[in-house]
C-alpha cells in the first residue's frame, strides 16, 4: 500500500506476496471466487503499537500457510493491511476503505474496544465478519448479527478476575481508577459489580481522560483515601504516568491492573521500584497444545521475540485458522454469511480436535472437527465470545511472576 510509513513496511515486508494486488481496483477481482479478502486492521502505532506489528505480521504469516497449503476451498486469502493507529477515528476511516474500495469480507485483529466498536458499526450493516481482541461489555451487546467473534476475555470477566485476587489478598479498602473509554469503564463495572455483591464499598472511583501529560489530580484524590489496593482500567500510556506519580508520593498502595497494560514495557518505563508488586490479571495461554508451540516458533523466527511475549498474536494466529476452516466447511462458492455460520461449528467442541489448517482440512473430510487454538480451546457462546482462563501475576524485581490461575 501507498501510504505504509516506516514502521508498517518493516512490518509487512515479508507479507509482500499476499499484498501484491491490493492496488487492483475493486472491479478487478470482485467476482474472483478463488480469493477470500481479508482486512488487517492492528494497533501499530499508539497505545497497542506494542503488540500490533506482531498482530498484523501473524495474520500474514498464517494467511501464507494457508495459501500454501491451497488455500480455503480452493480459495486464496488476500489481506489488506491498515493501521488503526489506536484510534476509533482513524479506525472508521480505514475499515471505509477496507470495505468499499478493498471489498474484504472480514476484518481481523482489532485491539482496543473504542476501535471494535467503529468496526463493527461498518461491518455489521454490511454483513461483514470481524474478529476482535477486546473486551468491552458493549461489543456483545452489539452483535445483534452474530457476526463479531471475540477472542479475548470480556473486561466483566478481567473485573471478575480482579475481585477474586483482591479478595485472595484480603483488601479491604479498595479505590477503582479506569480510562474514560468502552475498555476501562467495562472493567470497572464488572469488580465493582462482585465488590458490591458482597456488601463492600469502593472507597473512591475516577474515571480519566486520555492522552494527558499528568494525572497527579486523579492520583491524589485516589490515594487520600488511603486504599490499600487500586484496581485500574488502563493502558500502558496513562498507566505509566499514574503509577509514577503514585511512586512519587511515597503512600504504599497496591495497583491491579488489565495484563494487556504490557508488564516489561511497564517495567521498561518506570523501572524496578516504582512497579514492585503490581498485579496483574491476563489470559492463560493454551500452554501444552501443539498449535501454542507451532505459534511460539514462528513468531519467534519472524519477530525476534519469543511468542509468549504478544498474547494478541496468538488470537490473531487463532483468527485466521479459524475463519480459514469456517470457508473450507462451508465450501468454494460460500457466500460470507454461509461462512459465518461455520465458525462455531469448526471450533466448538465435540468434533476431532485439530492444530493446524492441514489437519482441519483433511479432518473436514471425514466429519466436524474442533480446532485447539493457541490462545485457548476457542469455544465460543452464544454471543461469539470465546470464554478464556484468566491468571495472575506480580511484578517482583522487575520481572513478571507467573502466581496462578484466578477461577472466576
Amino acid at each position: 500500500m501507498e501510504n505504509f510509513d516506516q514502521t508498517r513496511r518493516r512490518v509487512l515486508a515479508s507479507g509482500a506476496a499476499l499484498l501484491a494486488g491490493a492496488l487492483l481496483p475493486a472491479h478487478a477481482f470482485a467476482e474472483n471466487k478463488k480469493e477470500f479478502r481479508i482486512g488487517a486492521l492492528n494497533p501499530i502505532t499508539g497505545a497497542g503499537g506494542f503488540y500490533g506489528p506482531g498482530m498484523q505480521k501473524t495474520i500474514l504469516m498464517v494467511a501464507q500457510d494457508v495459501n500454501a497449503a491451497g488455500g480455503a476451498a480452493g480459495r486464496m486469502l488476500r489481506v489488506f493491511a491498515e493501521d488503526c493507529q489506536t484510534s476509533p477515528e482513524a479506525a472508521a476511516l480505514a475499515v471505509r476503505k477496507l470495505v468499499s474500495v478493498n471489498r474484504v469480507e472480514a476484518i481481523l485483529g482489532t485491539w482496543s474496544s473504542g476501535v471494535t466498536l467503529a468496526t463493527m458499526a461498518q461491518t455489521n450493516p454490511a454483513g461483514l465478519i470481524s474478529m476482535n481482541t477486546s473486551g468491552a461489555t458493549a461489543i456483545s451487546h452489539e452483535n445483534t448479527e452474530g457476526l463479531a467473534w471475540r477472542f479475548q476475555a470480556t473486561n466483566e470477566r478481567y473485573g471478575q478476575g480482579f475481585f477474586r485476587a483482591v479478595e485472595q489478598e484480603g483488601f479491604e479498602k479498595v479505590a477503582t481508577m479506569a480510562l474514560n473509554n468502552p475498555s476501562g469503564r467495562s472493567v470497572l463495572e464488572g469488580f465493582t459489580k462482585e465488590w458490591e455483591g458482597v456488601g463492600k464499598k469502593v472507597v473512591e472511583s475516577v474515571i480519566y481522560e486520555p492522552n494527558r501529560p499528568s494525572y497527579r489530580s486523579e492520583v491524589q484524590r485516589i490515594l487520600s483515601r488511603q486504599p490499600d489496593a487500586v484496581v485500574m482500567g488502563a493502558y500502558l500510556p496513562d498507566a505509566s504516568i499514574i503509577l509514577r506519580e503514585g511512586y512519587q508520593t511515597g503512600i504504599p498502595v497496591r495497583w491491579l491492573m488489565p495484563g494487556f497494560v504490557g508488564a516489561p514495557d511497564l517495567v521498561k518505563a518506570l523501572g524496578k521500584e516504582a512497579t514492585e508488586g503490581v498485579m496483574m490479571i491476563d489470559i492463560i495461554m493454551n500452554d501444552g497444545s501443539a498449535a501454542l508451540e507451532r505459534f511460539n516458533a514462528m513468531y519467534s523466527e519472524a519477530m525476534g521475540q519469543p511468542g509468549s511475549s504478544n498474547l494478541y498474536a496468538t488470537m490473531c494466529y487463532d483468527m485466521v485458522l479459524v475463519l480459514a476452516l469456517a470457508i473450507e466447511a462451508a465450501g468454494p462458492n460460500a457466500s460470507t454469511a454461509q461462512v459465518n455460520e461455520k465458525i462455531r461449528e469448526v471450533s466448538s467442541q465435540g468434533g476431532t480436535e485439530v492444530n493446524t489448517f492441514e489437519e482441519g482440512k483433511e479432518a473436514l473430510k471425514k466429519g466436524k472437527i474442533s480446532l485447539v487454538g493457541a490462545s485457548s480451546r476457542l469455544n465460543f457462546d452464544e454471543v461469539g465470545n470465546a470464554t478464556q482462563d484468566l491468571g495472575l501475576t506480580v511484578i517482583e524485581d522487575g520481572v513478571a511472576v507467573y502466581k496462578g490461575k484466578v477461577t472466576v
